[in-house]
């Protein structure tokens, strides 16, 4: 057994020692595929003992532009060395340039910067419920937002008040009031919802990928935005996972964007208020932003909203490099281009065995659905003898199986991947 109070190097202890080590000292929240990870470099990532992996699930879409990318940690390192953190209580000579950047980048008036995902649906919502009182006019304390079953925006009180999902849930109530949660993929419950004149935004991802990587009809995201422009009702995009190339195009929801890729003739789909995370960083940092024109983010006002290390001059130019290198290295065009091949190679699985059901996906966002109850260890185990084979992924829901790999793949790559799969 490993003597804890023993003082020794950390580069010598070995997978196990650091697993006891973890379970010793860290609280018990997370249930981790057995695998220790010390080096990553691309698409790939190392255990401690130095063997090699295919990382297949990207830090959930945070490691788009692949493990520690050259330009992404050059800025980081020129940036450290300079200037970290002045809190927003000072400007400071990055900011600017980052908000114009990204404003541009997107197509949107303003930026509010925020450091995690779930810390920038919170702040969607909240210019949700300022905007239905200072714009919408709907009387104090009654603004009414709707959730999509099935969805999963983060772990705080506030949006795990909109989950369906008894883990995220049971025993932590009371929950947060004014929220309706409808289906997902139906347009007629948005209808019936909207009918409520106090609704006041609907949020969404565009793809639900924490529920199995579930992709919607057609034209579901053009009959919500239809539907939210007709009713003034705000239309939130979380595209925190979704967003930064990983379906194969810049965003899940693309539309009025600086995208070129698949754009053409697609019905306008630009959210009210868009939310983004993840690989807007490239793994590298937290950085998240919330973005909407001026007629909404300018409802929320000095003192009303804010955060010590939103952007902050580190987190930025880490964000610029980042998104540097989406559009630099057609990350969008080679997801797309790799999608179609991993879904054809499943596809041809599928038609081998019993075991493997469905693929589903949009871009290098995919799952397989195991043909298992989702109480069953068997997308599990599958997971584990991936693991074996050096290729690293993880369940979700039980039988499902989400594979998200780096978008600098490359098709050999990828293909080497589907055979191990």
């Amino acid at each position: 057994m490993l003597n804890f109070n023993r003082m020794i190097d950390q580069n010598v202890l070995s997978s196990s020692e650091l697993m006891k080590m973890e379970d010793k000292y860290g609280a018990h929240n997370y249930h981790p595929l057995e695998v220790v990870l010390s080096k990553g470099k691309g698409v790939y990532v190392w255990d401690v003992e130095g063997k090699q992996y295919f990382d297949f699930l990207s830090a959930y879409s945070a490691v788009n532009q692949g493990h520690c990318h050259p330009r992404i940690i050059s800025a980081l390192k020129d940036q450290a060395e300079t200037l970290t953190l002045t809190s927003r209580a000072f400007y400071n000579d990055i900011l600017g340039r980052y908000e114009k950047y990204m404003s541009e980048y997107f197509n949107y008036d303003k930026i509010l910067p925020m450091n995690t995902g779930v810390e920038a649906v919170e702040t969607a919502l909240k210019l949700c419920r300022k905007w239905a009182y200072r714009k919408k006019g709907v009387a104090e304390n009654q603004a009414k937002i709707i959730f999509a079953s099935g969805n999963f925006h983060g772990r705080t009180m506030a949006v795990i008040s909109a989950s369906v999902d008894p883990s995220s849930r049971k025993g932590f109530g009371p929950f947060m009031p004014g929220y309706e949660i409808i289906e997902y993929n139906n347009i007629e419950e948005v209808k019936k919802a909207f009918q409520d004149p106090t609704v006041s935004g609907f949020i969404v991802e565009p793809i639900q990928g924490e529920a199995g990587v579930v992709v919607p009809d057609e034209n579901y995201l053009s009959e919500v935005r239809r539907l939210c422009t007709e009713n003034n009702v705000l239309f939130i995009a979380d595209e925190v996972q979704t967003g930064i190339a990983r379906t194969g195009k810049l965003l899940a929801t693309c539309g009025n964007c600086s995208c070129t890729n698949n754009c053409e003739n697609k019905p306008e789909v630009k959210p009210d208020i868009l939310i983004l995370g993840k690989a807007l960083s490239g793994g590298v940092f937290p950085v998240s932003a919330v973005l909407a024109d001026d007629e909404i983010m300018l409802c929320i006002q000095p003192g009303e909203h804010g955060s010590t290390f939103g952007g902050n001059p580190l987190a930025c130019k880490v964000a610029m490099a980042a998104l540097d290198v989406i559009k630099d290295e057609n990350l969008s065009e080679n997801a797309n281009r790799l999608g179609i091949i991993f879904r054809n190679r499943m596809n041809g699985l599928i038609a081998k065995t019993d075991l493997v059901t469905l693929v589903r996906g949009k871009g290098l966002l995919n799952a397989i659905v195991i043909n298992d109850t989702p109480e069953s260890k068997t997308a599990w185990n599958i997971c584990l003898a991936l693991r074996d084979n050096g290729l690293l992924a993880k369940p979700t829901h039980g039988n499902i199986i989400r594979f998200a790999p780096p978008l600098v793949m490359t098709e050999d790559e990828l293909n080497e991947c589907c055979d191990i799969i």
